[in-house]
């Protein structure tokens, strides 16, 4: 099977993304796989599979791979003899945070007719946005943590008792994450915030939360991964998030009551169908007092949350066989033709 990995972007989870990708050529062993690079000015590159390391990107070496243009039905190398198409039977979407969960990606490839496993658009746009996150969640029966919003233009007050947790409403990774434990720590962990987006939700930090991870997709039949229990230390930060992207092995099963399990697997379901169908995401959930929240979707999760399956590449390559298609519509003018006809024009 061809898939061509699309990673980078303009997106301060840019590098994460380039972990992302060079990961997943040690996970699709079977594959056979090309390396599209979109690098920060938005401009498409093929990458030879053994250039696939860290500082051939940060040193700038890549833009003496050879540009590509997308165009219908997939991305085009162009010569002095016209254009080569780069040969795929699906793109794999790994680009991190904006222009790859925004929707952007999911637009682009829509329109030109590319096979891809992501989230589509309308997907895109509600899970990347964090307050769009948990109206979806309460539309659809599923919990989440109370919260409140602050745009970087409103008064810095808050009615919620502390320790919070201050979170950008577009970002991932835990970039611009703060925890604050007092009023005195508001000012400069919104600060820090509003570097990265110009709205925060602020949340309850409960101390000692079980966090939970499921993954999964629907192909012809629902696929879900193991339910992980990560090991963390009050919340991972950007450095602990980066090196956790990198995983390849399958982690360990979390140890829990058959009633969370089922809970958690069936929020998962009304999160994910119908509106994320043709992508493979992961959502983290919280378990307080006996409840189950949705904390957050990863549309694109790093890695693709590989390490959470058995067999991570069969499913890739079943659920690029299931992918959503647009309805075929047919113009055929008889809209105008009539309006002609009525007006006595041939």
């Amino acid at each position: 099977m061809n898939i061509t990995i699309l990673f980078g972007g303009s997106s301060y989870e840019h590098e994460v993304s380039i972990v992302s990708a060079i990961t997943m050529k040690k996970v699709l062993k079977q594959s056979t796989l090309q390396f599209v690079f979109v690098d920060t000015m938005r401009d498409f590159y093929l990458i030879d599979s053994e250039k696939m390391k860290s500082k051939f990107f940060s040193s700038g070496a890549y833009k003496k791979s050879k540009k590509l243009t997308l165009k219908k039905t997939g991305f085009f190398a162009e010569g002095m003899f016209g254009s080569k198409p780069i040969e795929t039977d699906v793109v794999l979407n790994l680009i991190h945070g904006r222009d790859g969960e925004d929707g952007k990606i999911a637009s682009l490839l829509g329109f030109y007719s590319v096979p891809f496993i992501s989230p589509r658009t309308e997907a895109s746009a509600l899970s990347f946005n964090k307050l769009y996150t948990k109206c979806l969640a309460q539309s659809v029966g599923v919990k989440t943590v109370s919260y409140e919003h602050l745009n970087c233009n409103d008064a810095r007050k808050i009615t919620m008792p502390y320790p919070v947790i201050i979170k950008p409403v577009r970002l991932g990774s835990s970039i611009g994450l703060s925890v604050v434990k007092s009023p005195e720590e508001l000012d400069y962990a919104l600060d820090v915030a509003f570097e990265f987006d110009s709205d925060v939700i602020i949340e309850p930090f409960v101390e000692n939360v079980k966090e939970f991870n499921q993954a999964g997709c629907l192909t012809d039949r629902w696929e879900l991964s193991i339910i992980e229990e990560p090991e963390k230390e009050g919340f991972l930060d950007f450095e602990k998030k980066y090196m956790d992207f990198s995983r390849d092995a399958q982690v360990n099963e979390a140890d829990i009551a058959e009633s969370i399990r089922q809970e958690i697997q069936e929020s998962f379901k009304k999160i994910y169908d119908p509106l994320f169908k043709g992508s493979i995401i992961r959502c983290d959930f919280f378990e307080i007092d006996g409840e189950i929240y949705l904390n957050e979707i990863n549309p694109v999760p790093g890695s693709m949350a590989n390490y959470l399956f058995e067999d991570f590449e069969a499913m890739v390559m079943r659920l690029s066989r299931n992918l959503p298609s647009e309805e075929n519509i047919v113009i055929d003018y008889q809209y105008i033709h009539s309006i002609q006809s009525a007006k006595g024009k041939a």
